[in-house]
């Protein structure tokens, strides 16, 4: 416990401002995403092959435009500026959300919004790196993790209250959501401090031949499993999607969300911090065999209990590897390079998603949400084969 405490208060003060940014940014998100595939099916009468196709390339969208994010963060060896328009896109997108009658209005605002993440990610991310001493860098990216995960059930929880409150009103609930999305926008304004000296002090271009070269094989083969990871991991949305089968009352059905979100945020952190001391091929690979475990019982399960237990699992395996991977990008990438191996990571993972995605809707629409899951744990196997080429720590 002391050792615990010791680590906390070694992390720097930019990284919990950057944290609790991204606390009251998914108390906004959370609370219209949570509630998103209900409101498209059930209102709009969206098919799910739609839904999962909108929720993909949404998903992708964010994490290609990275690449572009986290290039331009190391050419200019500035994070915050890109950071500070990243949230502001975010925010603006809310209202849309409120406003929507169809399918395609839907689809804009999640693209503007996820477009506002992309822009945000890559910088936000290396700019954990570049302020936190290498041996901590483990906890530091769990505990942000663990702050964003935190506002991440907190959405879904405050969506469920409004909705019993106001009979089901989802417009409602989106025009509160508006209020924390532009409150994280002032926070990380106002309140972060870049650090003094630049990240790099002569300009040149990260995606030279000769730079992405020294980025290094270790850090490629990290950027790559990233791709093949998110394949194995699809949107969320089919777990809300999952809970409405059986039979949850429609305004408890983003408790499932809360359930998740709250697994992941108790588990971030030590996760992150146990990450500093073990292997990371073996961490990975725990988390692995959690998710097929998680597949299984969503796939199988035909009552609530069931799968509470399913969605919990997901949670812990969101809480050992997603800030696992971004410690292993910080550790193997030049420091000048962060951005842009966050960048290209980003991008080999919105492919995977989108493919997901896209794969597990129409699953879902031809032979049932089984088969969705069946899948998924599928893709975890083969996943796991390719952990064995990963180097026990990457330092």
């Amino acid at each position: 416990m002391i050792f615990r405490f010791t680590t906390l208060r070694r992390i720097p003060g930019g990284v919990w401002i950057i944290g609790f940014v991204s606390l009251l940014m998914d108390i906004s998100s959370e609370m219209i995403h949570s509630l998103l595939p209900l409101f498209m099916a059930t209102a709009l009468g969206t098919p799910v092959v739609i839904i999962g196709l909108i929720e993909g390339l949404a998903e992708a969208t964010a994490l290609c435009v990275k690449v572009f994010s986290g290039v331009i963060s190391d050419y200019i060896g500035k994070r915050k500026k890109l950071a500070v328009i990243g949230y502001g896109l975010g925010a603006l997108s809310k209202p849309l959300f409120a406003i929507a009658s169809t399918s395609g209005m839907i689809f804009s605002a999640r693209i503007i919004d996820r477009i506002g993440k992309g822009v945000r990610g890559a910088p936000r991310d290396a700019l954990v790196a570049d302020v936190t001493p290498p041996e901590i860098r483990g906890a530091a990216y769990g505990l942000r993790q663990t702050l964003d995960t935190m506002g991440a059930f907190l959405g879904p929880l405050l969506a469920v209250g409004l909705m019993l409150l106001w009979s089901n009103d989802f417009r409602a609930v989106y025009w509160v959501a508006v209020i924390p999305a532009f409150l994280a926008v002032a926070l990380l304004f106002f309140g972060l401090h870049e650090p003094r000296t630049p990240v790099a002090t002569v300009r040149t271009n990260p995606v030279k031949k000769e730079n992405l070269k020294r980025l290094g094989a270790e850090c490629w083969f990290v950027i790559a499993l990233g791709g093949v990871f998110t394949l194995a991991r699809f949107s969320e949305a089919f777990l809300v999607l999952r809970a409405q089968e059986v039979d949850i009352p429609l305004a408890l059905i983003p408790l499932v969300m809360v359930a998740m979100n709250l697994v992941f945020s108790f588990t971030a952190y030590p996760f992150g911090k146990l990450s500093d001391r073990l292997s990371h091929r073996k961490l990975l690979q725990a988390g692995l065999l959690v998710l097929i475990a998680a597949d299984v019982v969503l796939a199988t399960s035909d009552s609530w209990q069931g799968i509470i237990v399913g969605v919990a699992l997901w949670g812990v395996h969101m809480g050992m590897t997603q800030g696992l991977l971004n410690t292993m990008i910080a550790q193997t990438a030049p420091s000048d390079l962060r951005g842009t191996a966050f960048g290209f990571f980003s991008l080999l993972s919105g492919a995977g998603v989108l493919i997901a995605s896209l794969g597990a809707g129409l699953l879902w629409d031809i032979w049932g949400s089984s088969s969705t899951f069946f899948a998924g744990a599928i893709i975890c196997v083969l996943t796991l084969i390719l952990t064995r080429f990963v180097a026990d720590k990457a330092q």
